[in-house]
């Protein structure tokens, strides 16, 4: 395998201005994935939290460039190979997290520890 571009790639746990606890996968200043909210009663923070509750190791992740949402979603689960057929079922079977309005909040500054 031949290595074409490489990345410093950090990953973060940072704090909300709500108290939520949310990893951050930070490529370059400006750019960077943030997890979705499992506490926000939003379509997505609904559809996230129903899935941890069966997939603790899911994660979802939206993609920040220059304080926007790009609309691209990193999303993926560390599942043993007999867990897939279930998460896979899990996904397909409800639909009721479309009731809820898809929330974009504004985007905080990041505040790197001293």
């Amino acid at each position: 395998m031949k290595v074409l571009k490489e990345w410093e790639v950090r990953i973060k746990l940072v704090k909300t201005r709500r108290g939520a606890l949310l990893h951050m996968i930070e490529l370059e200043p400006g750019h960077f994935y943030l997890e979705q909210n499992p506490l926000k009663d939003s379509k997505y923070g609904v559809a996230y939290r129903k899935i941890k509750e069966s997939f603790p190791e899911f994660y979802m992740f939206w993609e920040i460039k220059n304080n926007r949402y790009t609309g691209k979603l990193l999303a993926g689960a560390f599942l043993e190979k007999k867990e897939i057929d279930e998460f896979i079922t899990l996904i397909g079977q409800s639909e009721d997290y479309k009731k809820f309005e898809h929330i974009m909040e504004e985007i905080e500054e990041v505040e790197e520890e001293k």
